[in-house]
C-alpha cells in the first residue's frame, strides 16, 4: 500500500478505481463536466459539478467517463446515511502490531495524487459530513483532519463532483454547500436512439428484436412519467434472456416471440413491478405476430 508523509504523520492511501464503464449518450454532457472542470489560469479555480437525476440514468457512469477524459486515476467514493466526517478523510485503524495507522479515504487519496473524486449519491450524507469538504470546494482547496491533527491540500489537478438522486430518500442540501457544488448538470432518460445504443453497448448477446422489445417499453413508460430508467431495461433483458438460454441453450433460437414476451413480463414483475409487466402486454398487443427469433 503507497504511503506519503504529511507533518510527520504517515497516510496509508487508498487504490484507485478501474471500472468497465463506458458511456454512451449525450456527448453534450460530458462537455458540461470537462468545462466546470477547466482551469483558464492563474486565479481561476475548477468547479464541483453536481449531477442530478433519476437513480438508474447513468449519472455516476457519465462521472466516471469524464474522468477518465482526463487521463487521471479516478476515486469513486459511496456516500451513505451513515458516512461520517472522518470517513470523507482519513479513519485512524489499529494496525497488527497494535499502531495506529491512519487511512485515506479515497476523496484524499484523489487529493494527494492528482486524481479524480467521484462523491456518488452525495446527497444522502448528512450537513455535518458535508461541513468537512467545505474548504475543499472553494479556493481554499484543502481538508483538516482532526484526527490526525494535520491540514491536507489538494494537489493542483484535482478534481471533484458528485452525483444525487432525485428521489425522496435523500437530505437537502445547506445553501453554503449547495453553492459550493456548481454548476448543476440534469442527466434526464435518453431518448430512443440514445436508448437503443445503450442497450445495445450493455447486452451485446441480445436479439435485436429483444432490444426493441425493451426499447419499447422504457419510451412508453417514460411517455407515462414513469420511473424506470435505462438500467431497469437492462435488468430486466439479462433475466429474461438468462431465463431463456437455460430452456434453449442454442442461443435462443426458435423461441416464438409471444414466449420471448413472457418472459420479459414475467422479469419485470420480478424485477420492477406487475405495472412493468403489464407494459410488455400492450407492446405484444401492438406487435401482433408469434414468428420466431
Amino acid at each position: 500500500m503507497e504511503t506519503v508523509t504529511i507533518d510527520g504523520i504517515i497516510l496509508h492511501l487508498s487504490q484507485p478505481d478501474e471500472l468497465p464503464m463506458n458511456w454512451v449518450g449525450q456527448e453534450e454532457l460530458v462537455t458540461q463536466i470537462m468545462a466546470a472542470w477547466l482551469v483558464m489560469g492563474s486565479g481561476d479555480f475548477p468547479l464541483n459539478p453536481r449531477l442530478i437525476g433519476k437513480p438508474g440514468v447513468g449519472k455516476t457512469t457519465l462521472a466516471y467517463h469524464a474522468a477518465k477524459r482526463l487521463n487521471r486515476p479516478v476515486y469513486l467514493f459511496q456516500a451513505t446515511i451513515d458516512t461520517r466526517p472522518e470517513d470523507l478523510i482519513i479513519t485512524p485503524v489499529i494496525s497488527d502490531q497494535g499502531k495506529i495507522k491512519y487511512m485515506a479515504s479515497s476523496i484524499v487519496t484523489a487529493m494527494i495524487k492528482g486524481g479524480v473524486a467521484v462523491i456518488d449519491e452525495g446527497n444522502r450524507m448528512s450537513e455535518k459530513s458535508w461541513a468537512s469538504l467545505a474548504p475543499l470546494m472553494d479556493n481554499r482547496r484543502y481538508v483538516e483532519s482532526i484526527v490526525a491533527g494535520i491540514k491536507i491540500k489538494a494537489h493542483p489537478e484535482f478534481r471533484l463532483c458528485t452525483t444525487m438522486n432525485d428521489d425522496a430518500s435523500t437530505f437537502d442540501l445547506p445553501e453554503y454547500i449547495h453553492s459550493r457544488l456548481q454548476p448543476q448538470i440534469l442527466i434526464d432518460f435518453p431518448d430512443r436512439e440514445e436508448e437503443r445504443l445503450i442497450l445495445s453497448a450493455n447486452l451485446p448477446f441480445a436479439d435485436e428484436q429483444i432490444l426493441d422489445y425493451v426499447v419499447n417499453f422504457l419510451q412508453i413508460a417514460h411517455e407515462a412519467n414513469e420511473r424506470y430508467t435505462v438500467r431497469d431495461g437492462i435488468n430486466v433483458a439479462r433475466y429474461a434472456l438468462k431465463r431463456l438460454r437455460i430452456d434453449s441453450p442454442k442461443r435462443g433460437k426458435g423461441i416464438p416471440r409471444e414466449r420471448v414476451i413472457s418472459e420479459l413480463r414475467e422479469a419485470a414483475s420480478m424485477i420492477l413491478d406487475d405495472a412493468a409487466a403489464a407494459y410488455f402486454a400492450t407492446i405484444m398487443e401492438i406487435n401482433g405476430d408469434k414468428r420466431t427469433i
